[in-house]
């Protein structure tokens, strides 16, 4: 019997169009897994805490009152922002907290299973898209706040409501991709989550979380160039039914993001391996 000859040679694994193939199928791929740890994070997270799921909407509430104060009291006088300062404050804080939470998700999934990926060989890429599971369920507990509060002050039901949805989707896609590329280097220098925390908390003042932009001025011109801004104003717009200013801005930041989401997938995928290896050696 004549046996069969096989020759095995050394493939080239540099090939950017099958690296970015096999991670975008093992990010979709990864649904049940992913489904799965999301899952046990959250019944966990909200078993061990006393007041639970409040834990969801308890940061934006608090931020919103605290800007909510110094407006009533005076203290900061603050420009009209065309519906009530409440609804106004509670929708950027959520928005905000919305998005600076997608971008630490990646480094903070990626940190809690640093013991299981040196032992199990899985799609690392579940780890992200566990991620963005957990934010979806924590949005829609702070979505359904925003529509209570949007009733409660008079403004009402608009068409532009069922929009408003997506417009979050594009913001968790923002803040997952600029994690991405963060969580490499974070995982290396733990420096990097203390500067991107305090970074994000500076930046939070030149985007119209709290204020709108001003009519004239260096800041009107830095607050329209910020990309954070056409992501809240345009989901605020769609909130409260009015006409989105920025929608043009907001469709290309999201178009970029969307592009650079798989390249930010092919470099996880390629460097968190072999930096959790050393880490772990």
């Amino acid at each position: 019997m004549q046996l069969e000859t096989k020759i095995y040679q050394k493939e080239n694994n540099l090939k950017i169009g099958k690296l970015l193939s096999a991670s975008a199928k093992d990010f979709f791929g990864s649904h049940f897994l992913a489904k799965q740890l999301a899952t046990r994070d959250i019944k966990s997270q909200y078993r061990q805490s006393y007041l639970g799921i409040i834990w969801a909407f308890i940061t934006p509430i608090s931020s919103a009152f605290v800007w909510i104060f110094l407006n009533s009291t005076g203290t900061v006088n603050l420009s009209d922002t065309g519906v009530p300062y409440p609804v106004f404050v509670f929708s950027g804080t959520l928005i905000w907290s919305i998005i600076t939470e997608s971008i630490n998700s990646p480094t903070s999934n990626t940190n809690a299973a640093r013991g299981i990926m040196t032992k199990i060989n899985f799609p690392k890429e579940a780890l992200i898209l566990t991620g963005i599971y957990k934010l979806l369920f924590n949005s829609s507990i702070k979505i359904g706040l925003l529509v209570v509060l949007i009733f409660a002050f008079g403004i009402g039901f608009h068409w532009s409501l069922l929009l408003f949805p997506f417009a979050i989707l594009a913001a968790i896609l923002f803040g997952t991709t600029i994690g991405l590329f963060i969580t490499p280097i974070s995982l290396i220098y733990n420096d990097i989550a203390k500067i991107i925390s305090m970074g994000l908390s500076l930046l939070m003042y030149i985007t119209p979380v709290v204020y709108a932009i001003p009519k004239s001025g260096i800041m009107k011109t830095i607050m329209e160039l910020n990309p954070f801004t056409a992501l809240i104003l345009t989901a605020r717009d769609l909130a409260l039914g009015t006409s989105p200013a920025y929608l043009g801005y907001f469709c290309l930041v999201f178009a970029i993001s969307l592009s650079l989401f798989f390249i930010g997938l092919l470099f996880y995928r390629t460097s968190i391996p072999i930096i959790v290896e050393r880490l772990s050696a």
